[in-house]
């Protein structure tokens, strides 16, 4: 996958979690944290939602890995920022080539 798809996934992911963590009041992280240790949803309704949360942000948590491995990659051919962004910037324009 390429570190523009990765960062666009990343993107659409944190859209998602934004919308949980509005309509919760609290942070994702702080959700997971518990989701994990095993709590429960107080109110049944909550349940779907719970399950869609943890594995958006299980999703989340893989593309920024994936997206750290992407630049750790990169940056071993071009170790500086702006060789980063002008590989990111190519791999945008092979892309929009395909369309």
């Amino acid at each position: 996958m390429k570190i523009n798809d990765i960062l666009s996934d990343i993107h659409a992911l944190e859209i998602e979690l934004l919308n949980f963590e509005r309509k919760y009041g609290i942070r994702s992280e702080t959700f997971y944290a518990a989701h994990i240790e095993g709590e429960e949803p107080e109110d049944d309704a909550w349940v779907l939602d719970f399950g869609e949360w943890a594995s958006v942000y299980r999703t989340w948590l893989s593309r920024q890995a994936e997206y750290r491995n992407e630049v750790q990659r990169i940056r071993q051919s071009t170790p500086s920022l702006a060789g980063l962004i002008k590989v990111s910037n190519e791999q945008s324009i092979s892309d929009a080539g395909r369309l």
